[in-house]
């Protein structure tokens, strides 16, 4: 065989080289796109399903969140309300007591003993109930005059007392736990005043 026959064979021997590699690069380029494209179908699918899950979440959500807030506006209107219930309850028998009383003190024959115990009973239930719900007397005396929670109504020289004492109360003050809802009307000690006799020998 000659050379020009040889040449000639190898170039169609490369030839078909270079076509059947044309031929697996296109379906190599061919068989991904395919693939890319079922996949990016796939993916897509995820996303929508994904997507309406999220949204049905959300709108569960608002919905317990409105539930929520509606339920909270019902119990502090309800609180506001009725939040006195308890306290009103525990007052109805000492509302009791007093009319009782006032039926048997005004009776022709009535027994005043029987009338003073029977308004100490009722005093007493008030003040269960008082101590109850954290309401306590201020009955200061004896003690510091403080204007935090005393009024004081007047003041009176006292000479055993030490100045700015309270000596009397006129009316007891009242404190909701730590909460001063009615200061104490007291009277308060002060210093006497000098006499003449003392004014001319601090002279």
């Amino acid at each position: 065989m000659t050379d020009t026959e040889n040449s000639t064979k190898e170039e169609q021997v490369q030839q078909q080289d270079t076509m059947e590699q044309q031929d697996t690069m296109e379906q190599e380029a061919t068989e991904p796109q395919t693939d890319s494209v079922e996949d990016l179908q796939k993916r897509l699918a995820e996303a929508e399903a994904a997507q309406k899950e999220a949204q049905d979440k959300l709108l569960r959500a608002h919905a317990e969140i409105e539930n929520i807030r509606r339920r909270s506006e019902r119990e502090l209107e309800n609180a506001h309300k009725y939040g006195m219930e308890k306290f009103a309850t525990e007052l109805l028998p000492i509302i009791d007591s007093l009319e009782f009383g006032l039926v048997a003190a005004s009776a022709d024959d009535a027994d005043i003993e029987k009338v003073r115990e029977g308004t100490e009973l009722t005093i007493k239930m008030l003040a269960s109930v008082f101590d109850k719900f954290g309401i306590n007397s201020v009955h200061p005396v004896d003690e510091a005059f403080d204007p935090e929670f005393h009024q004081a109504m007047s003041m009176i020289e006292h000479p055993e007392k030490d100045p700015n004492t309270v000596i009397d109360v006129m009316q007891k003050g009242y404190m909701l736990n730590d909460r001063l809802i009615r200061p104490a009307m007291v009277v308060v000690s002060k210093a006497p005043a000098k006499t003449d006799k003392e004014n001319d020998e601090k002279t």
